[in-house]
């Protein structure tokens, strides 16, 4: 290590801690009141509920919640490691810089990861997740991920929130498994499981070469010797370096809340489903007019799936086919016949409403699961081209599938709002043992500006592409990748003792997480 000392990172002057603060409670406050306001307004005009399950969504979602604020020690603080690392900002005021960020992120977020994340589950699970077996299974792997991140947390290892959450849901879904053997509707997507793992993988290889050439192109065509030295005690870098990391930390802040944000939405959806269907199960926010759409779209997409049924005879349980066919990945004219008797279903029951929030209590189970279902065949069939459908049949399947989801796959905005908090909060208490690990304890030198630089804008690409594509990713693990592929191209080399302890935090991981959440699983589903 360089013999350079560096002072603990400060908050900054008493004035910015305290302005900085009060803005963040200020509008922590506020949020805070819109997502009770908000909350209190669903359980209101939804049909009364047992106590009991008013008290477990409470249970689980300040749970969920607490998710996001570990999430927050770990993910937000890494965005926020240079910046504080090179006095290009106050603590306080960066933390606060990010949060914003984060929130904007997450505000805009399409929903798509978090219910990427989701499709690990077995599809039974999904489909009842209002019973007893579904609670037990919400409580398991958030329990396991807290419990894992916290540990990791603590000794200051950048683990990954991604990894551990995945590493949950994948515990929950093998027990279930065990506990049903020969139920095919019991078993993990693994197909999902693996395209989940291999960006999960593949992720920090990326990020390590990406900002390992970035800086060999820097240090090419940037000839300003101030950018490639370290932090010199509390002295600040030059403005226009201090500008380069501030937008660098936005970026990072930006993708991290648009990508990481959504796996909280995803497990409070299913909680929110699971205990108050009758407000959460469909979209209450699809108009009168985009349901009679719905319904014209349904009954084309319908003609259009009954040409690719020619022969097969009516099926006597259409989702038990549908669900068989997205364990097996098996079209046969019985898969059609199937989803076009589904289809038909969902277009009459839909129609005789003005709109998705007229559906009675009664049925509105009975709608959200014929909808996910055909919408989990519907997106098999197109990403396996099994069967190769006509160009115009596919687009007419494609505008059904986008309705589908609209209508099932949505996150309200208070849901959102509750997850930006959490976020916030968590760096808040959190960032100072990461910041260590990445601005001194992975190189064998303190990182220096340039490194700073290239290692964030390396994350905030990578993560913004997985979240276009909808993958989930390792903001820990892309970040900290980055700076070791900083170092490395800076000559800087690396800390095997960190590194070590970094690779076997990652490692370790999923094992452990899986063990866990699936030991949770058992015991909990004695309890409920």
């Amino acid at each position: 290590m360089n013999s350079t000392v560096l002072s603990e990172p400060t908050a900054g002057s008493p004035l910015t801690r305290y302005l900085s603060l009060g803005v963040f409670a200020a509008v922590m406050l506020v949020a805070a009141i819109y997502v009770g306001s908000q909350l209190s307004h669903d359980l209101h005009v939804a049909p009364t509920s047992p106590t009991f399950e008013y008290f477990l969504l409470g249970i689980a979602l300040l749970i969920a919640l607490g998710f996001e604020f570990v999430n927050g020690f770990h993910d937000t603080a890494n965005a926020v490691a240079t910046v504080i690392y090179t006095r290009s900002l106050p603590a306080t005021f960066a933390v606060v810089w990010s949060g914003g960020w984060n929130f904007v992120g997450v505000m805009i977020s399409s929903g798509a990861v978090a219910y990427a994340v989701l499709q690990l589950l077995p599809i039974a699970l999904v489909l009842n997740v209002g019973s007893s077996v579904g609670f037990a299974m919400v409580f398991a792997l958030l329990l396991a991920a807290i419990i894992w991140n916290l540990g990791t947390w603590y000794l200051g290892l950048p683990s990954s929130s991604s990894h551990t959450l995945i590493g949950s849901i994948i515990g929950v879904g093998l027990m279930n498994q065990m506990l049903n053997a020969g139920n095919a509707n019991a078993a993990v997507d693994w197909s999902q499981a693996l395209s989940v793992g291999k960006s999960l993988l593949f992720s920090p290889l990326i990020g390590f070469g990406l900002a390992f050439a970035l800086l060999m192109v820097l240090k090419r065509f940037v000839k300003a010797p101030e950018l490639y030295a370290e932090p010199h005690g509390d002295q600040p870098p030059p403005f226009w370096i201090r500008s380069l990391l501030i937008l660098t930390c936005t970026g990072v802040s930006f993708a991290h809340g648009s990508n990481d944000g959504q796996k909280g939405m995803g497990l409070i959806m299913l909680i929110l489903i699971g205990t108050v269907p009758s407000a959460y199960a469909l979209n209450k926010a699809v108009t009168p007019g985009e349901t009679q759409t719905f319904v014209s779209v349904a009954h084309h997409a319908s003609e259009t799936l009954t040409k690719y049924a020619t022969g097969a005879p009516a099926v006597a349980s259409p989702r038990d086919e549908i669900e068989h066919y997205i364990q097996t990945k098996q079209a046969t004219p019985a898969t059609f016949s199937a989803l076009v008797a589904l289809t038909d279903r969902i277009g009459d029951q839909v129609a005789q409403r003005a709109s998705l929030a007229d559906v009675p209590q009664g049925e509105i189970n009975n709608v959200r699961n014929s909808m996910y279902l055909s919408s989990e065949a519907l997106r098999l069939m197109a990403k396996s081209k099994q069967p190769q459908f006509a160009p115009e049949d596919q687009a007419v399947l494609d505008n059904y599938h986008g309705l589908l989801d609209k209508s099932t796959k949505f996150i309200p905005t208070w849901v959102k709002v509750a997850v930006a908090i959490a976020l916030g909060l968590g760096t808040m208490v959190g960032w100072r043992r990461i910041v260590r690990t990445v601005g001194e304890r992975i190189g064998k030198q303190h990182l220096t500006y340039a490194q700073g630089a290239s290692a964030e804008v390396v994350a905030m690409i990578t993560i913004g592409a997985a979240d276009r594509f909808g993958l989930p990713v390792s903001t820990t693990h892309v970040l900290s990748s980055g700076v070791a592929g900083a170092m490395v191209a800076n000559g800087s080399g690396l800390q095997w003792s960190t590194v070590r302890s970094m690779l076997m935090a990652w490692v370790l991981t999923l094992p452990v997480s899986i063990a866990l959440a699936a030991g949770l699983f058992w015991m909990l589903l004695k309890v409920f």
